[in-house]
């Protein structure tokens, strides 16, 4: 039994983390193409011994053209009683028939092996992982990405997945999703994010048991990351509220999320089968008056009362471009004084009323005497004994007018 080598074996598995049995099959190989490409060669290893034997692989044949490939069929008999022409026999060979240089090479393949194992194994632990949560810390940056150990890898936190109001610096530590795991010259290229919807529901898959056992089903989700969510779900089971379940007692639950994504707002809305429904649903917290829906242009009208307007669209329309994202449809909103003014008959013009002349008025300290010369005048005459009845009546009658 070679002790130094079944110990060195042992050591070189736990370093790498690799299992025995692949170390012993990357030994084998480097031995194998150590000893020459252009031999059939297979190399047997032993992992309790740590010895390893060499068989020259050659083909049974009636005439023997190549001797390093061949083996003539009396020859072969000899060793294996039943064989037969175009068998494949394998021959047992020397090992110190490598020398120095194909020991040499021999390290080299095993060194070379090992990394490459020991990346494909970091490439396929990690590729199993896409889409879920893991917690890295920053060790540096680069160009202004932010390079996070994992562990037995590093993860690459770009610019562009990074939370517009976080700040990162060295030595912190994030909870982050993995996007996407590539493979590169330099080893596996792991992206993360910390920007992705994807990290808001893994969140609530952590913080909330019944959406981990499925009793609670989130339908969707929308994400302007550093500012606010809106995350639908629907209960799996009769008699359960999904939106309690995932606001949890006192809001506990959601604040633990909200907390862990630096102070984001998240709306949890109640998922509907109706379309209208939940696009009112969506708009939370605003209030709705009605929904039309209009499938051939895949719009939702929406009209709400004229002081909850503003609630409904949002700082910037935030609240509506989410619930849009939300819902799939593209809301239109409006307040019920817009719809009132446009849905009323406007009212019949007026027909223009002629104006009375202008009446040119005097000075009426004249009029005043002018009128009361007259009057005395009249009263003169009346006076007048040689006036006939007829003259009088006339006279009592404009009098009568005059007053």
């Amino acid at each position: 039994m070679n002790r130094e080598l079944v110990t060195g074996l042992a050591q070189l598995s736990a370093e790498k983390g690799l299992p025995k049995e692949v170390v012993g099959d990357i030994i084998a190989r480097a031995m194998k193409r150590a000893y020459g490409a252009e031999e059939n060669i297979d190399v047997k290893f032993d992992l309790q011994t740590g010895s390893f034997k060499v068989f020259l692989l050659k083909t049974v044949a009636e005439k023997v053209e190549d001797p390093k490939l061949q083996i003539v069929l009396e020859s072969a008999r000899r060793i294996k009683p039943d064989a037969q022409v175009g068998e494949v026999i394998p021959l047992e060979e020397s090992a110190a028939a490598l020398g120095r240089i194909g020991a040499q090479m021999a390290k080299q393949v095993i060194q070379q092996s090992l990394r490459e194992a020991e990346r494909e194994q970091v490439f396929a632990e990690y590729a199993e992982r896409e889409g879920d949560i893991i917690n890295g810390q920053i060790s540096r940056f680069e160009a202004g990405s932010a390079v996070m150990e994992l562990g037995r890898a590093d993860a690459i936190l770009p610019r562009t997945e990074q939370a517009p109001h976080e700040r990162y610096f060295i030595g912190q530590h994030r909870k982050v999703l993995v996007l996407e795991v590539r493979r590169s010259l330099r080893g596996p290229q792991i992206m993360v994010s910390r920007a992705h919807r994807g990290l808001v529901k893994r969140l609530f898959e952590l913080e909330v048991p019944e959406i981990y056992h499925g009793q609670v089903e989130i339908m969707g989700i929308a994400r302007e990351a550093g500012s606010r969510s809106k995350i639908a779900v629907r209960a799996r089971q009769a008699g359960l509220d999904p939106v309690g379940a995932c606001v949890g007692q006192r809001g506990l639950r959601v604040q633990a999320i909200v907390n862990e994504l630096g102070g984001e707002r998240i709306d949890v809305i109640p998922w509907a089968e109706k379309s209208e429904q939940f696009v009112a649903n969506a708009l939370s917290p605003a209030q709705v008056v009605r929904v039309d829906i209009l499938p051939d242009d895949k719009t939702a009208y929406v009209v709400v009362p004229d002081r909850q307007l503003s609630l409904a669209i949002g700082k910037e329309g935030q609240n509506a471009r989410l619930a849009a994202k939300l819902t799939g449809w593209r809301i239109d909103i409006r307040s019920e004084s817009e719809v009132r003014a446009e849905t009323e008959p406007e009212p019949e013009p007026v027909e223009a009323v002629a104006e009375p002349e202008p009446v040119v008025v005097e000075d009426p300290d004249v009029i005043r005497h002018d009128l009361v010369a007259e009057v005395e005048a009249e009263s003169a005459m009346a006076d007048d004994d040689t006036m006939d009845e007829e003259d009088r009546a006339m006279l009592g009658g404009r009098k009568r007018v005059r007053r």
